[in-house]
């Protein structure tokens, strides 16, 4: 695992020094511009964006207690320091740090692990099926002409629109008849390969017991109302901090459909993220989507681009940094510690049959 890693790393700057070298050669970059962008840049909304990304910490921390109720009753704040510390160690090890939420939620409710992978799963589904929802709604109603390239932007909305509609078909029929799904689907990959078919079996199986978190119309509803609320937090986090750069005209006018544009870009580059060298390849790709889409001038778009990084996912470091020290946790460690865990997790599972 850490040789893969490793190896994902140098290719990831092999590729961010390449394009390094070939911007050089084909986009003149002035430093004193970019500083002045930074200097004229509206700080009262950059402000207000990191109170919505704060915010939106709390919004999480009331969905996973919610998802959590028909297992243990927690109070609903009692998690906040869980999710503060598994997004700052997220920010500063990378998405290899991903399992430390739920293996922090475990260790401080006392459940055990796979539950809490279940409602980390349940919690991924509604972010996703969320963003597809606030993704299509927004492309689809934007007033003709308002968006670039407006037939493939058009296209990517439908297309969202319709992926989210069948993955939540797909996840009714997990939920109402888990265990035929899995047999089927393990039947039909298990004819390319039986392991391959073993294991998705058993992936569906852990989707069908995440669901089991919502056994009720009022539970959905509810933790897609939370989920809801976070995203359009986060959402006007990303419009306040592209508008406070008052001093490019394509940033301070940003609309609401554009800026949904930008948090699919900006999701996008964030996928595969590395500790450290992640941040400067996600504020590059940030940066080309201002520019190449919105026409923002390159020092604009990487003074944006930037920001947004510190606003949406470096700024709760600092408070996740004293949480840790507060509650003794060491992050480095408890990484480890989780995806250990996680393997031996998936190990167990892997050894059972599928029913």
């Amino acid at each position: 695992m850490k040789k893969n890693r490793l190896i994902l790393s140098l290719v990831v700057l092999a590729a961010l020094v390449a394009l390094v070298v070939w911007g050089r050669e084909r986009i003149h970059f002035d430093f004193g511009v970019f500083r002045s962008q930074l200097a004229l840049a509206d700080w009262r909304k950059i402000g207000i964006g990191v109170a919505c990304i704060y915010v939106g910490y709390i919004f999480r921390a009331v969905r996973w207690a919610l998802l959590l109720k028909h297992n243990k009753k927690v109070p609903p704040l009692s998690l906040l320091g869980t999710q503060v510390i598994g997004f700052t160690a997220v920010a500063l090890i990378g998405r290899v740090a991903d399992p430390v939420r739920p293996y922090l939620v475990a260790k401080k409710t006392g459940l055990p692990l796979s539950t809490q992978i279940a409602v980390y799963i349940v919690e991924r589904l509604c972010d996703f099926g969320t963003m597809g929802l606030m993704f299509s709604a927004a492309i689809l109603i934007a007033p003709q002409g308002t968006l670039p390239h407006p037939e493939i932007v058009r296209k990517a909305g439908e297309s969202a629109l319709v992926l989210t509609i069948v993955g939540g078909l797909f996840l009714v029929a997990v939920r109402l008849t888990g265990g035929a799904v899995a047999t089927a689907m393990e039947r039909a990959f298990g004819a390319v390969s039986k392991k391959l078919g073993h294991t998705v079996g058993h992936k569906i199986h852990a989707f069908h017991t995440g669901l089991d978190t919502m056994r009720t119309f009022s539970d959905f509803g509810v933790a897609a109302a939370l989920s809801l609320s976070m995203w359009g937090l986060i959402f006007l986090a990303y419009l306040e901090t592209a508008q406070a750069f008052t001093a490019s005209p394509q940033l301070a006018s940003m609309t609401v459909a554009k800026c949904m544009l930008l948090l699919a870009f900006s999701g996008v580059a964030s996928v595969f993220q590395l500790p450290v060298l992640g941040w400067f390849t996600q504020i590059g790709l940030v940066a080309a989507a201002l520019s190449s889409f919105f026409g923002a001038a390159p020092e604009a778009a990487t003074a944006c681009a930037a920001t947004l990084l510190l606003v949406t996912f470096l700024s709760i470091v600092p408070v996740g940094l004293l949480w840790a020290q507060f509650e003794h946790v060491n992050l480095r460690k408890v990484t480890v510690e989780s995806e250990h865990a996680g393997e031996d997790l998936d190990v167990a599972e892997a050894a059972e049959p599928v029913e």
